[in-house]
């Protein structure tokens, strides 16, 4: 997936959702009669692809026997893309004789390979399946749910209950905090060798964003960020978050103070990130390559080297 810097991977309206056509009784029985519907196949949260001519998502047509055979409750209307209908269809493993020429594919691996509007559809594929596998039982009663809406609701089957459940992201802080032409980047010990990146985390109940910004940085770094500002958003469907990108502002000569979390953490002028971007940096499908390379071209007034 090429990086285009006017807009965040998996963003952009590529799903025209049409969220008024999930309570037709009928969805499915239409989207399969359509010559033209396209349906993605997924077992858990692998996708099926093919990778030739190019690694492009495998779709099929209503015809297929995966799609026709399918249990109705494992399909999911995503919307229309590209102008016609789009249906996830939740393959049991059991059932699966996969076509010729295609493969099962973890989405983060296909990242760098997928076009970048392939690459948003399986984004909202993935959060979707993802959180129905982690609602097969009512939160309230504990009584087996079932797929309304197109698959955009689960409610709890007893008639005594009857809660209904959607699906819910995790709203989630990353920030860039800089002081004038130096950046300060943490990494985490599970990352490959010598990669920083911003600094990031969860959002706790009751706390706005820019209260979570610098909660995050202070327990992170021990640094008193300021000027805080919003960035842009990204879907991050691993498993359920919502990116929310921020710049701020910080004074490089307080001592850091790392409270474990991160294995270690410093301030990086813009001459050596861009002298080690394609070993320091981020890959470019994360929105924390957007905040620096919108930052690094702030300062010095050039773009960041593309990464592989």
């Amino acid at each position: 997936m090429t990086p285009d810097l006017s807009q965040n991977p998996f963003t952009g309206a590529w799903l025209d959702r049409r969220s008024e056509t999930r309570t037709e009784a009928d969805w499915a029985a239409r989207a399969l009669a359509e010559s033209d519907a396209r349906f993605i196949l997924s077992c858990g949260t692998r996708h099926l692809v093919t990778r030739a001519p190019a690694t492009a998502i495998a779709f099929m047509d209503g015809g297929h026997p995966l799609v026709r055979n399918a249990d109705p409750a494992q399909l999911i209307l995503l919307g229309w893309y590209q102008g016609v209908r789009c249906v996830l269809v939740n393959v049991l493993p059991e059932a699966a004789d996969w076509p010729a020429g295609t493969e099962l594919e973890e989405l983060r691996p296909l990242l760098t390979e997928l076009p970048a509007a392939e690459a948003a559809v399986l984004a909202c594929a993935r959060a979707l399946l993802i959180w129905r596998s982690r609602h097969l039982h009512c939160g309230v009663c504990g009584a087996p749910t079932a797929a309304r809406l197109a698959g955009h609701c689960l409610k709890c089957t007893s008639t005594v209950c009857g809660a209904e459940f959607f699906p819910r992201l995790d709203p989630a802080v990353i920030v860039l905090v800089s002081d004038g032409d130096h950046a300060l980047l943490g990494r985490q010990a599970s990352w490959p060798p010598g990669r920083y990146s911003a600094l990031a985390g969860f959002v706790e109940a009751g706390e706005s964003l820019e209260d979570a910004v610098v909660r995050e940085v202070r327990e992170e770094t021990g640094v008193h960020a300021t000027a805080v500002n919003y960035f842009a958003s990204q879907p991050w469907p691993f498993p359920s978050s919502l990116m929310l990108g921020f710049h701020a502002t910080a004074n490089r000569t307080a001592a850091l103070q790392l409270d474990g979390e991160l294995e270690d953490a410093r301030w990086f002028s813009a001459a050596e990130i861009g002298a080690t971007a394609a070993r320091l940096l981020p890959p470019p499908y994360s929105i924390a390559r957007r905040l620096l390379g919108a930052w690094y071209a702030r300062v010095t007034g050039s773009a960041l080297a593309a990464l592989p």
